[in-house]
């Protein structure tokens, strides 16, 4: 969850680690803190809070000009967000400083071992004993990378450590375990990060580290070891976007910038997967079509937005592909000894390739011999690289901590595999295919008539910004819709927010409806089972009982209007694609109504963007 960033070269280390700090500040704003080669010492600073707290102590405080330096924006888990917590963390000769991204399991044995050889730890931090062990490391040997391949051999659980080294200050090294670090390589300088939105603004050129890898970086060198010395293979990419899709681009929040991308990253996660016939291409998928025909059950497992967006593709995937298909919780997953073999595709979904649940049901699902494809909007991240194939999406970054464009380019994304798979297996002719493909590529014209008319849902937001609770129903895709709208209210706004399937309003959840309470529907199209016409009985069960009722419902269907308070328009789509166009004046309603209530939209209480700890 914590943001990494590491430099050497010719620039101020400075200017270009707290500019790193600044754009993976979404990943963790605890504290925030800088270790810069001086003369023969480790100058450093760090303040608790978000990073304008550690630009004010710098401001009184300057550090001296250096060329070589590290910096950390935390995500509290050992230790409270304080200054004396906050990274790096030095050992007591100041001659090495430490970041760290994850947890060292072991740390309490190591500390102990530590203090009873004289060492005085200062910080709660399981960091801290790293730098006190490579303090010790040094004395036997004059190399920091060997003395960080010995530590790392020494410590368990998840870690990316960022160290340097007073006495040699043209290096910074670099370790990986269960944890992000990609490299960047530039001309004359080098650079560290938790992602490539770190040194975006200087290369667009990545190297990925593996597992268990160590990384030393020099101005002119990049070398790559296992813990044990020996060389590494590395794969470098190109980086497909620039610094300026990380920046907001005028826009008060990142998260209204991205939901104003949402038309864009449906249409770039569609382009080129697709001929004129409706045939399928989808380049990165490593299985074989024969390899797709024996499957017989797909699990889906995932995390948070994400976990809706599975949800979603449930409905497409069964009703495309007649493949019984589960969605999991990948917190879970593996706990429960699921049922699993080589016809189980399991289809992992995760915006920064690097969420430790998801990553950890991986490795599961590969050990019990399941084929795994993952659904990522991340280029050279852990976990497409440790599946058997890889949807990318083409979302571009997404900074806001609460997802936006993510979800619906996973959705897409998702529906994108439905169709392929029914085309392998020959349950849908290339013309049905063609259509529904054509029917994707409106959508992305839907979405952008939500955002033309997103100023009704900031009127309503504002009405109801007195709201203790709003509660969320939905039938069929709508239900996910529903939990979705009820977490970005959850995530921003911090009030009571539930999303239901709107039939089991009956069974317990009614009870909640008092005079008053907001309750937004979700109503499907009409063509749909007879769901519309059940949807609107229960907008009447509760509206008989004092509900404020705020209905989503698509161009025509007048059934709704006399039962509706607030009616939303949704353009005309097949119900299945409705979750790209119903999903957006939430999004907008959650953004506004968190702007009212004076909350940080982007960096919401007590969140990361990437859950990088189990």
């Amino acid at each position: 969850m914590c943001g990494i960033v590491g430099y050497v070269g010719q620039r101020s280390a400075l200017d270009v680690v707290m500019g790193g700090l600044r754009r993976l500040e979404y990943r963790g704003y605890d504290s925030g803190g800088v270790a810069l080669v001086g003369d023969g010492t480790i100058l450093s600073a760090k303040k608790a809070g978000k990073l304008k707290n550690l630009d004010a102590e710098l401001a009184i405080h300057p550090l001296p000009l250096s060329h070589t330096g590290i910096g950390h924006t935390r995500w509290a888990t050992h230790g409270a967000p304080n200054d004396v917590n906050a990274h790096p963390h030095l050992d007591a000769a100041s001659r090495v400083a430490v970041v760290h991204n994850g947890i060292i399991e072991n740390f309490a044995s190591l500390r102990a071992e530590l203090e009873a050889s004289g060492h005085e730890l200062l910080s709660e931090t399981d960091t801290e004993v790293v730098a006190h062990l490579l303090h010790d490391e040094l004395e036997r040997t004059p190399d920091l990378s060997d003395a960080v391949r010995a530590v790392c051999r020494r410590l368990e659980g998840a870690f990316t450590l960022v160290i340097c080294d007073a006495a040699q200050p043209d290096v910074v090294v670099g370790a990986r375990r269960n944890s992000p670090l990609v490299v960047g390589r530039g001309d004359g300088e080098n650079f560290l990060g938790s992602d490539v939105a770190a040194f975006i603004e200087y290369t667009r050129n990545a190297v990925e580290l593996g597992q268990d890898q160590v990384v030393t970086i020099t101005p002119d060198e990049i070398v790559v070891t296992d813990f044990f010395g020996q060389p590494a293979d590395t794969n470098e990419y190109h980086v497909d976007w620039d610094v300026s899709a990380a920046e907001k681009g005028g826009y008060e929040w990142f998260m209204l910038k991205e939901i104003a991308e949402q038309p864009r990253a449906v249409a770039d996660t569609l382009l080129g997967r697709h001929s004129i016939d409706g045939h399928l291409q989808l380049d990165e998928m490593r299985l074989s079509d024969d390899e797709l025909r024996d499957v017989d059950k797909v699990i889906i497992v995932a995390a948070g937005t994400s976990y809706y967006a599975g949800m979603t593709a449930k409905y497409a995937i069964e009703h495309w592909t007649r493949i019984h298909c589960e969605v999991e919780l990948a917190s879970e997953f593996r706990y429960r000894d699921p049922i699993l073999d080589r016809s189980t595709l399991v289809v992992t979904i995760s915006q920064s390739g690097e969420t430790m649940d998801t990553l950890m049901a991986i490795r599961y699902a590969r050990q019990q011999r399941a084929r795994v494809l993952s659904i990522c909007n991340t280029n050279g991240s852990t976990i497409p690289r440790e599946s058997d194939a890889v949807i990318y999406t083409h979302a571009g970054p997404e900074v806001a901590v609460a997802s936006t464009k993510g979800f619906l380019a996973q959705v897409v994304a998702c529906y994108l595999l439905a169709l392929y798979m029914a085309q392998v297996k020959g349950v849908k002719y290339g013309d049905e295919i063609a259509s529904l493909i054509a029917e994707l590529e409106k959508t992305p014209a839907g979405i952008q008539r939500m955002l033309d008319e997103g100023d009704q849902v900031r009127k309503l937001a504002a009405q109801l910004a007195g709201s203790r609770s709003i509660l969320f129903l939905g039938r069929h895709v709508g239900y996910p819709v529903a939990l979705e709208g009820a977490l970005k209210l959850k995530e921003l706004a911090y009030i009571h927010a539930e999303g239901f399937a709107a039939g089991e309003l009956k069974h317990g959840p009614i009870a909640l409806i008092e005079e008053g309470v907001p309750v937004f529907i979700v109503v499907p199209p009409k063509a749909r089972d007879q769901l519309q016409e059940k949807i609107v009985s229960n907008i009447q069960e509760i509206r008989a009982r004092g509900a404020r009722t705020i209905v989503l419902a698509e161009d025509g269907d007048m059934d709704v209007v006399p039962f509706a308070d607030h009616l939303i328009r949704l353009p005309k789509v097949p119900t299945l694609l409705q979750p790209l166009v119903a999903t957006v004046p939430l999004q907008i309603f959650a953004c506004e109504l968190a702007s009212q209530l004076g909350h940080d939209v982007d960096q919401p209480r007590n969140l990361a963007k990437s859950v990088t700890v189990e």
